[in-house]
């Protein structure tokens, strides 16, 4: 069963990062911030449309490797409709997935789709591809 839980997640992995419509412009974007992973190359810049306290809308631009591309479609898909505090838990609950800091399944159920990160910590080297746009979103809340 196991298999085909990963088989899932691969595919969906594979489905964002290919045919992203989250990768577009923004009209009047309240807020751009550019991410940059100088290790491997990946660059993103993210755009959100605010309405008050709530992310309205989040698009991203850029290039760079399948997992850095598909967690940034899949972190706007996540946090969309979000209030910038619920983003700012499911960012942190993210984060510390991906640092094996909190593995109670309940727990990451937040996370929706981004749940499929949950072994990259496996791939050393692919930690920073996912948390780029992460990071920078969460960077970009703490400004707020």
């Amino acid at each position: 069963m196991k298999d085909n839980f990963e088989e899932v997640y691969n595919e969906l992995i594979m489905e964002h990062s290919m045919n992203s419509y989250n990768k577009k412009k923004l009209e009047k974007a309240d807020i751009s911030q550019q991410g940059h992973n100088p290790n491997c190359g990946d660059e993103i810049t993210l755009e959100i449309k605010l309405n008050k306290d709530k992310i309205e809308d989040m698009a991203f631009s850029g290039h760079g490797c399948a997992i850095s591309q598909s967690s940034t479609s899949i972190m706007i898909d996540t946090l969309k409709g979000r209030t910038i505090c619920e983003a700012k838990e499911i960012i942190n609950t993210f984060i510390q997935m991906i640092k094996r800091e909190i593995t109670n399944e309940e727990e990451l159920e937040k996370l929706e789709d981004a749940i499929c990160f949950k072994n990259i910590s496996n791939m050393p080297a692919r930690v920073k591809c996912v948390l780029l746009a992460w990071h920078t979103i969460e960077d970009m809340l703490n400004k707020k």
